[in-house]
């Protein structure tokens, strides 16, 4: 980039939080994003900005197209993967909020709702993310994604009966599972069984993503018993190599929502975020161990994934 008195720049600097924002929730992977929209000031810089009326909607457009290409061509990558794939997470700022838009907008970049969106197509995805989660109008989405109109309403529409199959909504109390993901914390590192069981859903779902590079299970792990297992042994077993007594954990937020940071050998070694039913009992863990995918959080730097 130019200098710091570029006014061109400037323009984009100020919009450039709102640009990866878009970015990850279409990718899944904060590497892919920063890739967009580098990949999207190369396009503002070429482009003859006298004829933009609002750089915004502009930079929006034009970082959706680049990431929609990319999301199409990693699909093959992502369906020949070791394992589960699960986005790559990132940390968030701890919003003290709770109100109705601050829930919706960490929900939008949970890690279960990424999970959800890697099953839509790439235009499903695209048109549902720029119209329920940045609130685009159906022209505008049509010009980023170079459909037509109808197309496009035709594919948000689908995707809307999708997510509200696949993750239904319930009133989120961060408070409680913030508390719940402290007592797992502690039961896990304690290896006590009946202490996770008690903050198990019994038909719990473990998702593990090793990638190949680490071990992990290669298939969904599940039932409140046999997830209980698996973690009361991260007190008692070596992981990754990392003698229980040589291993950290801290409660940290991760992707909008309570999460673990896991640390030994002096790098980040995993994450385990949750899903929550409406009573607080955990539903679904997604355990990220894949070394690719901890880049961002070894960074120890909050993503701000807000949608203005």
């Amino acid at each position: 980039m130019t200098g710091p008195a570029d006014p061109d720049q400037q323009v984009f600097v100020r919009h450039r939080n709102l640009l990866f924002s878009v970015a990850y929730r279409l990718l899944g992977t904060a590497a892919d994003a920063e890739d967009a929209v580098q990949d999207a000031w190369i396009n503002w810089s070429a482009a003859d900005r006298s004829r933009v009326a609002d750089p915004r909607a502009y930079l929006t457009r034009i970082v959706s197209n680049v990431a929609l290409e990319r999301l199409r061509s990693s699909r093959h990558r992502r369906e020949t993967y070791v394992g589960p794939w699960l986005p790559e997470p990132v940390l968030t700022g701890r919003d003290a909020a709770d109100t109705a838009d601050a829930v919706a907008q960490a929900e939008s970049v949970s890690m279960a709702m990424l999970v959800v969106l890697e099953t839509l197509s790439p235009l499903e995805r695209a048109v549902f993310v720029l119209k329920e989660v940045f609130d685009l109008g159906y022209p505008e989405i049509a010009e980023a994604v170079e459909r037509s109109e109808a197309a496009v309403r035709q594919a948000g529409h689908r995707a809307r009966e999708h997510v509200r199959a696949r993750r239904p909504r319930y009133a989120a109390d961060r408070s409680r599972q913030r508390a719940v993901t402290e007592r797992f914390l502690a039961a896990a590192t304690g290896g006590d069984i009946n202490a996770l069981m008690e903050l198990l859903s019994p038909d719990v779902t473990l998702w593990t993503d090793g990638g190949g590079k680490v071990r992990q299970a290669l298939r969904p792990i599940i039932g409140a018993t046999r997830v209980a297992t698996w973690f009361a042994a991260v007190g008692t077993a070596p992981y990754q190599g990392v003698q229980p007594a040589d291993m950290t954990a801290e409660p940290t937020e991760i992707n909008g929502g309570p999460g673990l940071l896991f640390r030994g050998a002096g790098r980040v070694i995993a994450t385990v975020t949750f899903d929550f039913d409406a009573e607080g009992r955990i539903t679904a863990v997604h355990n990220v161990a894949n070394p690719d995918k901890l880049q961002a959080v070894a960074g120890g730097i909050p993503h701000d994934l807000g949608t203005r």
